[in-house]
């Protein structure tokens, strides 16, 4: 039987890969339908935009009624997790977080698009014939997560995949609820060297600092952002000069009182987002008790795929933290500490007004070495960090509480009630077991780069033959000619 494809692809590259894909199955693989940029079949920021923005075949909604071709998905016994998941997505494009948000305002109102919008994707791939669903990453924005929603509502086998921490792999699962669980029948494969103790330097925390520095001052670039904000948002305030000169004195404390690298109004400004730096102010002289036993909880970075889709109820990383106290002995403290390049989101003052309530928790200067607290924490815990896979391998034990793909590695350990401290320091990670266990890994992914900008990891980088590698493995996968990483 030939597969139809349904494609959720934006980017070039895995444009790229897709066609590969198509040209290398020849007629066992057909693209049925294909949700990207203008020049596919429909626009997919269109969706979280809730612009005009049009495809080849126009815009998703364009001469649409109610088909009830959804029903199954709004009977689903998980519904209500399925909107709440859909808010949050789509709630990163909203007043105060976008300079062009999307008009909606209420709970109501993102309910009642969740309604419409899911009718029309069913329509679209029912019409399409679609009988396969394909994502280039695990879907964590509107559009890709009400597709994947409706095709596993309406049956479609779906496919995901994304790329890993390694050089030119990326895994696959067949679901969003496969993330991290490696395959029982994991074929036994050479060990993955680790080096003792060795600590990680990401590219995407390039330039983060791990001692106290000096301090910033505000960037040409944080003042574009603050233009761009009175242009679109303030048009009548911008004429007020008081009323300017005071936001740029408060930007000028704040960048004055955060370490040089620390550039919070870069990439977007909004006025409600200075409470927020004015607040994280008050612990940059916070010095850690190291004679304190203490468990290390670094935030991760709101919103992104690994919290709002792979965190599960612990996207709200407050009840993370929450659950943890639950946990500890009174006498073994909570040290958090802010994400280098967090903003306002989803850290308004009832967030820190939760984390004050909890009498052991500390919280970090953001100058604080994170390798530090790592190495002397009794163990650490997180969402789905990569915190997490640099403590085993220094031989600390993890914690997580959402999906992550090191979660079935030796040391590590998922979240579940009754989980107790002496439960995780009693069971650190044997380093030839992490070797072994991430060579097994490491034999299920898959050779090439879907996420573009992981190409940097790839010294002799060549774009067409990374697009025929990804080709090549997305047929074998579709095909079942070749195991998925997590299953």
């Amino acid at each position: 039987m030939t597969i139809r494809l349904l494609a959720v692809s934006t980017a070039a590259n895995t444009d790229a890969a897709l066609q590969e894909l198509l040209r290398q199955a020849g007629p066992e693989v057909e693209l049925a339908l294909h949700l990207g940029n203008t020049e596919s079949d429909y626009k997919a920021s269109a969706v979280s935009r809730m612009n005009l923005r049009r495809g080849r075949r126009g815009h998703l909604t364009q001469d649409t009624h109610y088909t009830g071709l959804a029903h199954g998905l709004f009977m689903h016994p998980d519904y209500d997790e399925r909107v709440d998941e859909f808010i949050d997505h789509l709630h990163r494009r909203a007043e105060p977080f976008a300079h062009l948000p999307h008009p909606l305002r209420g709970f109501h109102e993102y309910w009642d698009y969740f309604h419409v919008l899911a009718d029309v994707f069913a329509q679209r791939i029912a019409d399409s014939g679609a009988t396969h669903a394909l994502f280039f990453n695990v879907p964590h924005l509107v559009h890709d997560t009400l597709v994947w929603q409706v095709a596993r509502a309406m049956g479609l086998p779906t496919l995901i995949v994304s790329q890993s921490l390694f050089p030119n792999r990326f895994i696959s699962m067949p679901t969003i609820e496969a993330y991290g669980r490696l395959r029982p029948d994991a074929q036994a494969a050479a060990p993955y060297p680790i080096q003792r103790g060795e600590t990680l330097q990401h590219f995407y925390m390039k330039g983060i600092g791990q001692q106290k520095q000096a301090t910033g001052r505000i960037s040409v670039r944080a003042v574009a952002q603050l233009m761009t904000f009175l242009l679109t948002k303030r048009k009548l305030k911008a004429l007020n000069p008081l009323y300017v000169a005071g936001l740029l004195r408060r930007m000028q404390t704040i960048y004055g009182g955060l370490p040089d690298w620390r550039d919070p109004f870069a990439r977007f400004f909004h006025e409600d987002s200075l409470d927020y730096f004015e607040h994280l102010l008050q612990f940059e002289d916070v010095q850690p008790d190291w004679s304190r036993r203490f468990v290390y909880f670094p935030l991760q970075l709101q919103p992104e795929m690994t919290t709002s889709a792979l965190g599960g109820p612990f996207k709200d990383q407050a009840l993370a933290i929450e659950s943890l106290a639950r946990m500890l002995p009174e006498d073994v403290a909570i040290y958090v500490k802010e994400n280098p390049k967090q903003g306002a989101f989803m850290r308004g003052p009832m967030f820190f007004h939760r984390l004050r309530r909890i009498p052991n928790l500390v919280f970090m200067a953001s100058h604080t070495s994170t390798h530090e607290l790592t190495a002397r924490s009794e163990f650490v815990a997180s969402i789905s960090g990569t915190v997490g896979w640099e403590a085993v391998r220094q031989g600390k034990p993890a914690l997580v509480f959402g999906a992550t793909w090191y979660a079935d590695l030796p040391g590590v350990h998922r979240w579940r009630e009754g989980l107790r401290l002496e439960d995780i320091v009693a069971a650190p990670p044997e380093h030839d077991a992490l070797e072994r266990a991430v060579g097994q890994f490491l034999h299920h992914c898959h050779e090439g780069v879907v996420e573009r900008h992981y190409k940097t990891l790839v010294s002799d980088f060549d774009e067409a033959r990374n697009a025929r590698q990804v080709g090549a493995a997305l047929h074998a996968l579709l095909t079942g000619r070749t195991p998925t990483t997590f299953a």
